[in-house]
C-alpha cells in the first residue's frame, strides 16, 4: 500500500470512529443509534491502525459500561437514588465522548480504553 493510500485509510477510519461518538452522543435522545455505533465499533476495530483501535475499544466498553449502569439505575429508580445514577450516566457517556473526540482529533490513541470511569 503506498504512503497516501495508507493516510486515505486512516482518514475513513478516522471518520467512521468520529462517527460512532457522535451516535453515541445522539444516543441521549434516539437511544437506538447506540446500537448502531457498537457495531461499527465492532466491524471497523480489526482494520484500524493500533492507536485507533483503543479508540473503538473504548468506544465498544462505553456502550457495554453505560449498558450496564443504565440498568443499575433503571432498577435502582423505584427509590430515589436511581434517578441520580442515571443523571450520572448522562454525565459519564458526555465526558467519556468528549474526551474520545478530543484525542481523536489530535491523533492520538486513548489514554486508557480499559478505564471503567472517565
Amino acid at each position: 500500500m503506498t504512503e497516501s493510500t495508507e493516510q486515505a485509510a486512516n482518514t475513513s477510519s478516522d471518520g467512521m470512529a468520529k462517527a460512532i461518538y457522535i451516535l453515541y452522543l445522539v444516543s441521549i435522545i434516539f437511544g437506538l443509534t447506540s446500537i448502531v455505533g457498537l457495531v461499527m465499533a465492532y466491524i471497523y476495530k480489526g482494520d484500524a491502525p493500533e492507536w485507533l483501535q483503543t479508540h473503538y475499544r473504548y468506544q465498544i466498553r462505553t456502550f457495554w459500561i453505560g449498558f450496564l449502569y443504565g440498568i443499575i439505575g433503571v432498577v435502582l429508580s423505584f427509590i430515589i437514588i436511581g434517578y441520580l445514577v442515571l443523571l450520572f450516566v448522562l454525565v459519564w457517556l458526555i465526558v467519556r465522548c468528549v474526551k474520545g473526540i478530543k484525542a481523536l482529533d489530535q491523533k492520538q490513541p486513548v489514554s486508557d480504553p480499559a478505564s471503567w470511569m472517565f
